[in-house]
């Protein structure tokens, strides 16, 4: 049964720092593209960071600069961590694991609610 559960949402103050954590289960982290991704509401779900098997990393525009994605293969956790939060990072955060290939997976967390204050 596969698991990726995310923690470490909450609310912070403008300009203030967050770090999500997301520990999966059920999968072979170490060969899965692990990402995090945001709905606001009335909004499409974005790509916030992606961290690659091999350590590779992308980011979204809004992000680059303010925020670090970063992976534990040993403990099948990866993170994201977030600073110089605006209120308009508000969202639900989801983990995601995915996999290309004939042995490909897409698998989603039940996501995690951040919220900034202004």
């Amino acid at each position: 049964q596969v698991q990726l559960v995310e923690s470490g949402g909450g609310l912070v103050q403008a300009g203030g720092s967050l770090r999500l954590s997301c520990a999966a289960s059920g999968i072979i982290f170490s060969l899965n593209d692990m990402g995090w991704y945001r709905q606001a509401p009335g909004k499409q779900r974005e790509l916030v960071a992606v961290i690659f098997p091999g350590g590779g990393t992308n980011y979204a525009d809004s992000m680059k600069g303010r925020s670090t994605i970063s992976r534990d293969n040993a403990k099948n956790t990866v993170y994201l961590f977030m600073n110089a939060m605006k209120p308009e990072d508000t969202a639900v955060y989801y983990c995601n694991a995915r996999r290309y290939g004939p042995l490909g997976n897409n698998y989603w967390g039940q996501g995690t609610q951040v919220t900034v204050s202004s």
